[in-house]
Order: structure tokens, then sequence, then C-alpha cells
């Protein structure tokens, strides 16, 4: 459908890639009223018809209930609905209000999907709803922090997905319910270009979709795949690129094994097992059902985590998950706020860490879905954290890299050499296992914060998008000559705070990383990375691959290692 109104800025009608991108107004898939919320229906359809079985026995088969009749009786005003039915013989009336109503769902599930339209111009993404209460939002292109691309298990079985444009504040995204997968895959590639700074390729639009008889064959074609994809693997047409870490499957169930959550549900076990052999069997209904909850959690964490897949596109990081509903964002260089790397201690035998990040996710902090989105590597090994981050952080150089694996993670702080400055050992009381860790280093791209000896932490702040730097210090604290860091960045999963600092240390950082702050915002462009003089584009697959390995004894400590500032009369402070 297109709108007599005029679009704004729309491409020329050339450069259209996707035949949404032409600047018009235009409708979504026709089934999607099935999936939004006739599914329900059907649900809500089959309970009543399970609630009435027995009355629809007696009803349609009244010889296998001979006794019916006598228990009709007379219908009062309190009396069933459908015993006035019977006992009024408008079985002709009752039909006839079922249909109708049918007819009045489906008239607005038409309803719905006909006024339910989006447009997509050069500057932004826009999409109306409503019957009788329209709705209208937008998402400035300038703004879009990614467009993740969700494929639920019924709309996957028939070649549809759902498109979500992420947008910069909170409960700001765009949803496109829903379109085919390969409408989703080019339209999200159009977005992505727009935002990038480019005019979209010189590709000529679609064509029109095929007729119903067309529709039916390609249907049926489209289960067949996709049931058939679950197993195998990505699914057509969409082309994959690969990925440049492999999870296998043992490894991440065993990393949900070895966890201490799960050493916490056996201790419950035990507790309820030796609990219920002295008579107390109230612990049964107490802690069953939370034992059962926790089991449930564990599985789908396992299933959303297979068919992982991280690789590097023109447009950004694409991360693939999720075996029956299968979810794919593209990360946009420059919408990484920061990144953590983490190893709980039950992990070390193995050298398995964890990769989280913090990124504007354009959804409410009471949304229970964000956390899928912040997890860029839910159990790798430290040659798979380095892949990850190169791709997290392009335009780090590879020496850099080198240093941050082999100092950031896996240092504690006793080598000689050690570039982090660390807290002093008078603050050992305040981290008395990992004073000799806990430290920071400053880079002309990046603050780094590591922390934890048995839960070791690495946090890694572009400082590009660092907000702001603060600095605090209490009473013990002062008097012991320490303070903490705090930086200020969009809230998620990673904690960019670091205690124990000592107190000059701390005053040369918080003016060294001030000045290195405002000079990287300066030339920083990833925001518009396509743009001429923009960001570094990502490595190649291949040479994420097999990074050159570098020795970080010959790079040596960072040029910009901090002086020790002079002491001042107060240390708190905002940058």
């Amino acid at each position: 459908m297109t709108d007599s109104t005029s679009s704004p800025a729309a491409p020329p009608h050339e450069l259209v890639k996707s035949r949404f991108s032409d600047g018009e107004w235009h409708r979504l898939h026709p089934l999607t009223p099935l999936l939004r919320g006739g599914l329900a229906l059907l649900v809500v359809v089959g309970v009543i018809i399970a609630n009435l079985r027995d009355r629809a026995l007696q009803i349609f088969l009244p010889w296998l209930a001979p006794d019916f009749e006598d228990e009709v009786g007379e219908w009062d005003s309190g009396g069933d609905p459908i015993d006035f039915v019977i006992a009024n013989n408008l079985y002709l009336v009752a039909v006839l209000v079922v249909l109708g109503a049918i007819l009045l769902v489906i008239a607005g599930f038409y309803l719905s999907w006909r006024f339910h339209t989006l447009r997509i111009t050069d500057d932004d993404v826009e999409v109306r709803s409503g019957i009788l209460f329209r709705t209208q939002r937008r998402a400035p292109l300038d703004r879009v922090q990614g467009v993740n691309l969700t494929r639920p298990m019924i709309a996957r079985l028939l070649g549809m997905a759902k498109l979500e444009v992420v947008g910069a504040g909170t409960d700001s995204n765009v949803k496109l319910e829903y379109l085919s997968t390969s409408d989703a895959e080019t339209v999200r590639a159009d977005i992505l270009r727009l935002a990038s700074g480019r005019r979209l390729a010189a590709t000529a639009a679609p064509g029109s979709p095929a007729r119903t008889s067309g529709r039916v064959a390609a249907l049926s074609q489209t289960v067949s795949r996709e049931l058939s994809g679950m197993i195998e693997g990505p699914e057509a047409p969409v082309a994959v690129p690969e990925s440049v870490v492999n999870i296998p499957v043992g490894r991440l169930v065993a990393s949900h094994v070895v966890s201490m959550s799960t050493i916490g549900l056996l201790f419950a076990a035990a507790a309820i097992a030796v609990g219920v052999s002295q008579g107390i069997t109230w612990l049964l209904f107490g802690f069953v059902p939370a034992i059962i909850g926790f089991a449930a959690y564990w599985v789908r964490s396992i299933v959303r985590s297979l068919r992982y897949s991280i690789a590097p596109t023109p447009d950004g990081v694409r991360i693939t998950f999720g075996l029956l509903t299968t979810v794919t964002e593209i990360v946009p260089p420059g919408r990484v706020h920061a990144i953590e790397v983490s190893q709980p201690i039950l992990w070390r035998p193995a050298g398995w860490w964890t990769v989280r990040i913090n990124r504007l996710t354009g959804r409410s902090a009471t949304d229970s879905t964000t956390d899928q989105f912040t997890t860029v590597l839910p159990v790798g090994t430290a040659s798979d954290v380095e892949r990850v981050l190169r791709l997290m952080q392009p335009s780090v150089p590879d020496a850099e890299w080198a240093l941050i694996a082999h100092e950031g993670m896996h240092g504690t702080g006793a080598a000689a050499d050690d570039t982090f400055t660390n807290s002093p050992r008078r603050a050992r009381w305040i981290r008395p296992l990992s004073y000799r860790r806990n430290g920071f280093r400053l880079t002309g791209d990046l603050l780094l914060l590591r922390r934890g000896l048995i839960w070791r932490r690495l946090g890694i702040l572009p400082l590009a998008r660092l907000q702001s730097l603060a600095l605090h210090q209490g009473p013990l604290d002062r008097a012991t000559r320490v303070a903490s860091l705090r930086a200020h960045v969009v809230t998620g999963p990673v904690y960019a705070g670091l205690a124990a600092i000592d107190r000059d240390h701390a005053l040369g950082l918080f003016q060294d990383a001030a000045a290195a702050a405002v000079r990287a915002a300066t030339v920083d462009t990833s925001h518009r990375w396509a743009d001429d003089g923009g960001a570094a584009e990502l490595p190649p697959a291949d040479e994420v691959l097999a990074p050159e390995a570098a020795d970080p004894v010959a790079a040596g400590p960072d040029a910009t290692a901090l002086e020790p500032a002079e002491p001042e009369a107060a240390v708190d402070g905002r940058a």
C-alpha cells in the first residue's frame, strides 16, 4: 500500500534495494495477525472446547447420554446460558452468534493488518498502527544502535521474522512484526546502510509477491526447509558469514553444570533430602517448585545459546544464537559502551571465559529479555575472547591486544613488568585477596579496569563512549590514602568501577582520562561509520581467526602510562 502523503527524503528509486525502502508506506506480511494474536485466540478456543467437551457430547451425541434431557430442566436467570439455548431450542441463533463473533475477530485482525504500515526514508524508520487509537513511532537512523532479527519457532516454520530497530532511549525501539525472512534481511541491510552514512546499494527492487497458488507452494517448501534447518544449522536463503568462534555443545552444557548456581541447587536438594528424612515434609512444598523452575531456566539457557555464531560484516558484528527461536543481532561500530571479560573460579581449570557488553538496548529496565542482547560470548577460551574483542574494538592495535590478553585477563600483578597501576600494599585490608591484581591501565583508546582474584574480571571502556569519571573517598579510604574510581557509561551488566586505588594515582588518572576521553570523542566518527574518514572497518574473518601473535614483553609499557599526580586538597569530582 502506498500513501498519498509525500515522503520526505525518499531515496531515488534506482538506488532502492528493498521494496520497503522507497520512502512510501507499506503493509507487513499478511500472516502478521495470525502470529501476533491468532495463535493466542486458537489457544483460548481450545481451552473453551476442552472445558465443554462433555456438554458437546451431550448435545451432538445424545444417545451416548440418555439422561441428558432430564438434567436440563427449566432455565432461570442464574442458570447456564447453554442450558437456556437447549431448553428453548435456540441452536440456530447460537450458531449465528458464534459465527458473528468469529467474523468480528477476523475483521479485527484484517483491519489491524491493514492499518499497520511502515516506511523507510533516508532519515527515519516509521511505523503506524491502531484502528481506533492511532500510534506512530519513529526511529531516527542516526540514533540507531542496532537492528535485531528474531525468528520464533512458529514464525520460522512459516518463513517469517520480526525486526526490532534499537533506539537510543528507554522504550524507544521500533518493531516490524512480521516480514518474510528475505524481506527482513534486506530491510535490515538497508537500515544499517542508511545509518552508516551511505546511500542504498544500486540493486533493483524485488518484484511483487507471488500469487496465492505460488504462495501455498512456497509456504510448503519453507516449512520443510525450516524443519530441516533446525537440525542442520543456519537457515537458507540467508547468506550467513563464517563464525570466528565455535562453541561445542559439550562445552556449553558443561559450563552450566560447572557453575555456582548448580552447586547451590545441589546443596538445596541435599538439604531437602535430609529434611524430608527427618520428617520435615513442608520443605518439599517450599523448595521443589523452585528447583523445577531453576531446572527449566537452566535448560532454556542452554537451548538459547545453541547455534551461536559471531562474525564481522560491513555493517557491524553479527551475533546469532538460539535453536528453536533464532535471534540475530548486528551491533554497528561505536555502539559498545563497555566490555567485561570474566571468569568464574570453577571455569579456571578449563580456561573458559565469558564476555558481556553494555549497550543501548532501547528497552525498558523491567524487560526480562534484555540480557540476551548483552552476552556476546557465552563461554569460550582465551583465544575465542581475543577474537571477539578484536571485533568489538577493531581500531585497537594488535600489540595492545596481546598485552590485554596477557596482563588484563591472566595477570596477577606480581610480575615486575606488569603495566597496570595496582593497589598499594596498605590497601590490602580492603582487597585482601586481590590487591595485587586490582588495578587500571590507560591507553590511547581504552581504560582497562582489572579486579578480582577468585572471580577474575577485566573491564574494557572505550574512551570515546565514556560519559564521565568520578572519584570517591570515604573516611577509611582517607586514612589509607586510597580512593575509588567509577566510570559512568550506559546501564548494563558491566560494572565500571574500581576500589582501593592509590590517591595520587587516582588523581592522575582522573586528569589524564578526562583529557584522553575528550580527544577520543573529538576524532570519533563511528556513529556514521561509512562516511569518509570514519572508523576503521572490521577485520576480515580469516584475520580474526588467526591474529598475529605479539610479544607482550617486547611491547613494553604503554606510552600513556600515568605519572603520580601532585596531591590535592579534594579528590571528589566528575569529568
